[in-house]
């Protein structure tokens, strides 16, 4: 990717003169690769050989007005976005112009950090329509790690690429496998993957989830039991040990497992060798174990909560899965993943999504991983009444969440400064409305440490978009 590509390609459009020379200035500071034109017809000329991310073009001008302007961009370079400058003379012109697809419109005379905020906003959707594209191709074409529709992994993670390849190492080789991970990484997923890659595809894969039975029930879930071995044990029954013959037993939240329990489970583990409840007999079995669980078992067993001989046993190899906070990059590919997936089964058409909506998700922290993300585009899909997938689709808890950019626009991560100066800024003037003592008391500091910071504000920014702050009076909320 080239720099003008990193950086946004803007296009200024304007008759007047100065108002071009100073939001030149003002927009090449901010990182932007930026040409101008003085006139519709000469915009036009730049726009028939080459591609701008955003435009901004003044709504008045002689001969070619930015409506012409709009339409051929529209026309010519539909991922281009166009910002309507205008006077109050002609808002409903603008208003207009945004029905017929323009991103937004700003009225003259504005304050340059609208300008700044909306062109960014405006860029960022450019960017995510031409990333949507690339999600939709990747999955169209498959590109992604896994072995078959059922079971695919849905990564570019680097981490989980790793893994993964790992996992296609020691698959064949028939070692048991332990898999960590916080819960709705995939534990199970990856546990299915290495049965489908491994010498035993088709063979069957049997889950039991420890947690969901005490230590009696658990007993007779594994090992099964012969008739008569207890009150109401009228026929034999054989246990997912045995069921799981020649196949993969993936034992789900192993660790709540009680310490007995690890004792009868690890000698079948060491002798291949089964036997029912109520029975003399041994029985053979051939088949892999892969265990899983969200604790840590370091800490487990110090506690002496988990066995250690039962843990060296069922670690042959393991896998530590990284949570989906740290794949954001896989993000948008697992949302389209499962919009496409939600979508035919719910029967709908819903085959794309808002760049709002992709902005909330890619920010969501995701307590609860990859499941978490799941039922959240399975609730925004059943939702939906069109073909797109909006900001009001999600929870009202992901909804409300403050979207907060940590990187400037030339992709480099702001300094705690610049962090601090953003989220005072946005107290003073989105919860505060303007009030400086409403405003200090949200942010924990005295009105004048709160007067001091806003003045230097002002004093850095030679703009004038930051209000002067005042110690005697201020804007009553």
């Amino acid at each position: 990717m080239d720099e003008q590509q990193e950086t946004g390609r803007l296009l200024i459009v304007d008759d007047e003169p100065i108002a071009v020379r100073n939001l030149e200035h003002v927009m090449k500071k901010e990182g932007y690769h930026v040409m101008t034109a003085g006139s519709g017809a000469a915009a036009l000329k730049l726009l028939w050989d080459r591609e701008f991310d955003v435009i901004l073009t003044d709504l008045r001008m002689d001969q070619v007005d930015g409506m012409g302007v709009l339409e051929v961009c529209r026309q010519r370079h539909p991922d281009s976005e166009v910002i309507i400058l205008t006077g109050y003379a002609t808002l409903s012109s603008a208003v207009e112009a945004v029905k017929q697809g323009a991103f937004s419109y700003i009225a003259k005379p504005f304050r340059l950090d609208e300008v700044r905020q909306t062109t960014a906003e405006a860029l960022k959707k450019v960017r995510f329509k031409k990333e949507s594209r690339h999600w939709h191709q990747q999955l169209n074409d498959q590109q992604v790690a896994g072995s078959s529709d059922n079971y695919r992994i849905m990564t570019h993670d680097p981490e989980m690429l790793r893994l993964i390849d790992m996992a296609r190492q020691i698959a064949p080789t028939d070692c048991n496998v332990l898999i960590t991970g916080g819960s709705g990484v995939g534990k199970e997923l990856f546990a299915r993957f290495i049965h489908e890659t491994s010498s035993r595809p088709d063979k069957p894969f049997v889950a039991i989830n420890c947690a969901a039975f005490n230590e009696s029930l658990l007993e007779n879930e594994l090992f099964g039991h012969a008739r008569g071995a207890f009150t109401g044990a009228v026929s034999d029954h054989r246990g997912v040990i045995e069921s799981a013959q020649g196949g993969t037993l993936f034992l789900d939240e192993v660790a709540e497992m009680s310490p007995s329990m690890q004792v009868k489970l690890l000698r079948v583990i060491q002798e291949r060798e089964v036997r029912r409840l109520g029975e003399n007999t041994d029985r053979k079995i051939d088949l892999r174990f892969i265990a899983a669980t969200n604790r840590n078992l370091s800490d487990e067993m110090r506690q002496e909560r988990f066995r250690r001989d039962f843990y060296y046993r069922i670690n042959v190899a393991s896998f530590d899965l990284p949570p989906l906070a740290c794949r954001q990059g896989d993000i948008p590919l697992l949302c389209y993943h499962f919009l496409h997936h939600f979508s035919a089964r719910f029967h709908r058409q819903v085959t794309e999504i808002a760049w709002q909506t992709m902005d909330l998700l890619r920010h969501y922290p995701y307590p609860g991983n990859v499941r978490e993300l799941r039922n959240i585009i399975e609730r925004g899909v059943a939702m939906a009444r069109d073909h797109v997938l909006r900001p009001e689709h999600l929870p009202d808890h992901l909804r409300d969440l403050p979207v907060q950019t940590i990187r400037r626009q030339d992709g480099q991560l702001r300094t705690l400064e610049e962090r601090e100066r953003e989220y005072v800024l946005w107290v003073f003037k989105n919860e505060a409305h303007g009030n400086q003592t409403v405003a200090a008391r949200i942010l924990g500091i005295d009105r004048v440490s709160l007067w001091r910071k806003l003045k230097k504000y002002q004093e850095q920014q030679s703009d004038g978009d930051i209000p002067s702050p005042s110690i005697s009076q201020e804007r009553e909320g």
